[in-house]
């Protein structure tokens, strides 16, 4: 029983985030980009199968991008490592944290050699992205979510 709401949680969240990426393309991808989606890494606060779902969900995401197999492996590959870092997180406040960091080097460092781009405006700017995403609509997700946690989520072992 708990393997398969691990299984559908995962599902789930990776459909809603590819979804929510696809859907808000124009904002999703490029150098400057907000993808609303990302408002769902705080998603490993509640349960770790958001791990893989926000892992799939980005590699789906990541298909319709348009930036081909570096950004469909590295990009995916930047958030399961935020993801496992957030669900790593000691304190609330910092659950959104990885995303930002993570997102804002790795993202940065794709932009860059992709379209060669600065490398160092194009962290700024994917950080900014994501902080706009992470702390502007997750932290305020998280913090209703919490208030019903024990009715949405496995707890974190």
């Amino acid at each position: 029983m708990k393997k398969t709401l691990f299984i559908v949680q995962a599902s789930a969240i990776a459909a809603i985030y590819a979804i929510l990426t696809i859907l808000f393309a124009p904002l999703s991808y490029g150098q400057i980009q907000v993808r609303i989606s990302e408002a769902l890494t705080i998603l490993p606060f509640f349960t770790p199968a958001a791990i893989p779902g926000l892992f799939v969900g980005c590699i789906i995401a990541n298909m319709f991008g348009g930036n081909g197999m570096i950004d469909i492996v590295f990009g995916s590959l930047a958030s399961l490592i935020a993801a496992y870092l957030s669900y790593k997180a000691s304190r609330k406040w910092i659950v959104p944290l990885p995303p930002v960091i993570i997102n804002g080097i790795i993202i940065g460092f794709i932009l860059n050699y992709l379209y060669q781009l600065p490398l160092l405006i194009s962290m700024v700017w994917v950080a900014i992205g994501q902080l706009i995403a992470c702390y502007g609509l997750g932290y305020p997700l998280l913090l209703t979510l919490e208030k019903y946690k024990d009715k949405i989520f496995v707890k974190k072992n």
